[in-house]
């Protein structure tokens, strides 16, 4: 840290890199940041690291990535070091892996918590963002790294009379640090995105009753968490290092799994339907990888569907519920498929009951129930599972003005704009961890956080090198990259879905395929080949030059 003149005359802090947010990402920028002798100061609004394994620690709160893979791979040491007790750790235990990572690199001394970036303004004459805080203080730096991460700003959903109920209400990305007592309460449930489905199971154990309002029906496939052995943990070790360039470098999704070699139409029914058991009774997210184009034509995408809403037709004793359960509006993986514990089963149970609210909305929530078709579902407490407002709303609650006092928000007003999910054009020296445009959220996600900071922190030590002012990305290049990300999502059959990748969960919100489809290998090719080419896209400008133009 060093300190400036502001326009008043007064000494104001001054850092070479302003880092929004202590998560997995914004760890790690911190980690490198201090390797490579940056002066780095990481603003937090939450009470400690961990991002959204701070917040989110809603009941059954746990992992869709297996443990040994979920974890970072820049530390050999650590990733020898840390026992992960599960195969899909909980959320306790990611938050407290998140904590021996800010103490064995002994983070927190460059982290202020409990406090928010407010606004973010690039002075143009000077060159620095001007950064204002929740405390009052504005400090300046050289570069800004939005490390807000994709699912960190929680949806409350907008219904009539909810300020009017008596009870608590609870929403799971934004859950008590203190334990939440259900035991002889009757709960409503609102959605059942990830959260809901994984939630609904540990509520329904504890409560006198559990109503869950389903709007959309999704498709979940059981996770089979079991407790790791010493050997599974050995293993998965020893073979770290071709473990960690497969994710890089040849997995779409950053997951290590066996890769498919044909598609769904290729076997016969009796062989494909072999393959689908064997991986529901394996679990996870590989059930999507059994075939190579269940992402590309709806006949095969349809196998893999009908063979999940049978299982859950066979698990649901009620004919009824069954069929509510069973999805029909979207492809299956067109939607972030979710991975569950008992799940479906739950609604066998003689204390739960799913209520349509996709056929018969809510009416309004009255002081002690939830209104649906006229009839009132007497609840004690809420539970929103209504999901996030993805990949954007982070970011969106920043005031960050560029160029001109442009204002992000008003740039992405219809759609987010960025080159390669990095950059945005008339927003110089500002970098985005995981941005739309990038794989991000359809990869695992700690594969591409650090690749975004490597590359990230490759490029400040370049800036540096050659004593550049600013960088920025193109415009040209930015409506390139944009037309590019789309194309390859038009050539797939997510956009069929009405999912939060398009922003459908957030009313007003422009629909336009926000992550990159293409794969996390291919994604990482195209960026090093622009890093080699001198950053191509990208607008540099030095000292002298930025002057020039400014004036």
């Amino acid at each position: 840290m060093s300190s400036a003149q502001s326009s008043s005359g007064q000494a104001t802090e001054a850092y070479d890199v302003v880092v929004v947010g202590a998560g997995f990402a914004g760890m790690y920028m911190l980690h490198r940041l201090r390797e490579l002798g940056f002066s780095a100061r990481v603003y937090e609004q939450g009470g400690g690291v961990g991002g959204t394994w701070y917040w989110n620690r809603y009941p059954g709160a746990r992992c869709d990535v297996e443990s040994m893979q979920y974890s970072y791979s820049f530390s050999d040491e650590l990733q020898q070091e840390w026992d992960w007790s599960e195969r899909y750790a909980p959320q306790p235990e990611i938050l407290k892996y998140a904590n021996h990572v800010a103490d064995r690199f002994d983070l927190r001394r460059d982290i202020q918590f409990n406090t928010c970036v407010e606004r973010a303004a690039f002075d143009e004459h000077g060159k620095f963002w001007s950064v204002t805080t929740s405390d009052g203080k504005t400090v300046e730096a050289k570069f800004v790294v939005l490390a807000t991460g994709c699912l960190s700003n929680a949806r409350k959903p907008d219904i009539k009379g909810l300020e009017n109920f008596k009870g608590p209400v609870y929403h799971t990305g934004n859950w008590p640090h203190e334990a939440v007592d259900f035991t002889g309460l009757r709960v409503g449930l609102i959605g059942t995105g990830s959260s809901g489905i994984q939630s609904a199971p540990v509520i329904a154990e504890q409560a006198k009753y559990l109503t869950v309002f389903q709007r959309t029906a999704n498709f979940s496939i059981p996770a089979r968490n079991a407790a790791l052995t010493d050997e599974e943990r050995d293993a998965f070790r020893r073979d770290y290092p071709e473990i960690r360039r497969f994710a890089r470098e040849v997995a779409r999704n950053g997951i290590f799994a066996e890769q498919p070699d044909r598609g769904a139409l290729d076997d016969g029914d009796d062989v494909r339907h072999g393959k689908y058991a064997a991986r529901w009774e394996r679990g996870g997210l590989t059930f999507m990888s059994v075939y190579n184009n269940l992402g590309l034509e709806r006949a095969a995408n349809d196998t893999a569907a009908d063979f999940v809403r049978g299982k859950i037709a066979e698990i649901v004793r009620d004919p009824e519920t069954a069929k509510l359960l069973q999805p029909n509006s979207h492809p299956i993986g067109t939607k972030r498929i979710c991975i569950d514990t008992d799940y479906f089963a739950t609604f066998n149970r003689p204390n739960v009951s799913l209520v349509d609210i996709k056929a018969n909305p809510i009416e309004e929530i009255t002081a002690s129930a939830v209104r649906v078709a006229g009839n009132d579902h007497e609840v004690d407490a809420l539970v929103m599972a209504t999901g996030f407002d993805a990949m954007t709303g982070s970011v969106a609650r920043i005031d960050i003005r560029g160029r001109g006092g442009q204002t992000l928000n008003r740039k992405w007003e219809e759609g987010p704009k960025t080159y390669l999910g990095l950059m945005s054009a008339g927003f110089p020296n500002l970098f985005i961890i995981t941005g739309p445009g990038s794989p991000s959220v359809l990869s695992n996600m700690i594969v591409s956080i650090e690749q975004h900071v490597d590359w990230i922190a490759d490029c400040l030590v370049h800036i540096r090198k050659q004593g550049l002012a600013t960088m920025e990305a193109g415009r040209e290049a930015e409506e390139k990259w944009v037309a590019h990300v789309n194309e390859v999502a038009q050539g797939t059959l997510f956009p069929q879905a009405n999912s939060w990748y398009m922003g459908a969960n957030i009313p007003g919100k422009p629909r336009i395929f926000m992550p990159y489809i293409g794969g996390v290998g291919v994604y990482r090719r195209i960026c090093d080949e622009v890093a080699a080419k001198g950053y191509e896209g990208f607008l540099m400008a030095r000292a002298e030059q930025a002057q020039a133009a400014a004036s």
